[in-house]
């Protein structure tokens, strides 16, 4: 069976939803299922024809403006940056894995734009969700799976700044400590837990 590679990735945009908006920046950082980092990708994008700022967004970017300053710094069309990002996941060591907290804002805005860019997504429909991971760990609800709740011996030594590469390293270092911490405790699990297949009867 082929080896997983953990792509964790972290979106930078103007709205919530791709299309009417745009993805401003994107990076993915590629981690091995002993926790290696194997590879990382980044890139700034112009935006889209047509598309304009959500205001409550556009709002909140005037709080960050390092982190704008960034995200607008030699941007690339989409065209040839989502074509250049395909082949790169394809090149992978391994099937990869979407990786995102929340997957479900991050993976919209990847899935879309490779679509529409590069004609296919090497991820298919493979997202993983931290913060899933987070509940199934905490064994609480999943609105309380946020990174206040969660131990600090799962956080690497960093700060979220809001530039792509670095809060892709950031939450794909927190999978990883989180991804041992469930290996751990699987292996030292009764075996009727880790077993497949179902309860016997």
């Amino acid at each position: 069976m082929a080896r997983e590679i953990y792509v964790s990735t972290d979106v930078e945009a103007d709205g919530p939803i791709p299309g009417p908006h745009s993805m401003l920046s994107f990076a993915s950082v590629a981690f091995d299922e002993d926790g290696g980092e194997c590879g990382a990708f980044t890139a700034n994008l112009t935006t889209l024809p047509g598309a304009i700022g959500h205001p409550a967004t556009m709002v909140w970017w005037q709080t960050q403006p390092r982190a704008w300053e960034a995200c607008r710094r030699e941007p690339r069309p989409p065209e040839s940056a989502l074509p250049d990002y395909a082949r790169w996941l394809e090149a992978l060591p391994g099937r990869p894995v979407f990786v995102g907290y929340p997957a479900a804002f991050d993976y919209l805005f990847v899935h879309w734009y490779l679509h529409r860019f590069a004609g296919r997504s090497p991820f298919s429909h493979s997202a993983l969700d931290i913060k899933t991971l987070a509940m199934a760990l905490l064994g609480g609800r999943y609105r309380d799976a946020t990174k206040q709740y969660m131990p600090r011996r799962w956080f690497p030594a960093t700060t979220h700044s809001h530039v792509a590469l670095d809060d892709a390293r950031e939450q794909g270092l927190l999978f990883v400590n989180m991804r041992r911490e469930w290996l751990a405790r699987r292996a030292t699990a009764p075996s009727s837990l880790t077993t497949t297949g179902g309860a016997s009867s």
